[in-house]
């Protein structure tokens, strides 16, 4: 069962009815913490889990903090060349995206900078 997003805030996210503070990722089967704490921070070392998991994916929602920043390219090739696709949008809209994409059984991750 994925981790359900049930809200965020400044400095973290309620998942599964628990708050995880800081940045996390969202896989199909697990929440995990994540260090990134803005875009310069992201690379395709600190997606490993994603990348691993890359088979089972078909889009990684990613939420680049207060505002919009675009993906490295190179992080896009690197999640293209194992079959998944990156959408970057600010934390907050990606928070009310994964779920929506979530309960329509889409094979989706969320990496989710936090506020």
């Amino acid at each position: 069962m994925p981790p359900v997003l049930q809200g965020y805030g400044p400095g973290g996210f309620r998942i599964s009815g628990a708050t995880v503070a800081g940045s996390v990722l969202l896989l199909p089967d697990r929440a995990l913490p994540w260090a990134a704490g803005s875009v310069a921070e992201i690379d395709a070392n600190s997606l490993a889990p994603v990348i691993a998991a890359g088979g089972s994916l078909d889009l990684l929602i990613l939420g680049t903090g207060r505002r919009f920043a675009l993906v490295p390219s190179g992080l896009v090739a690197a999640l293209r060349a194992v079959g998944v696709a990156v959408e970057a949008m600010d934390t907050a809209a990606a928070c009310r995206t994964y779920p929506t994409l979530v309960a329509e059984g889409r094979r989706v991750a969320a990496a989710l900078i936090a506020l």
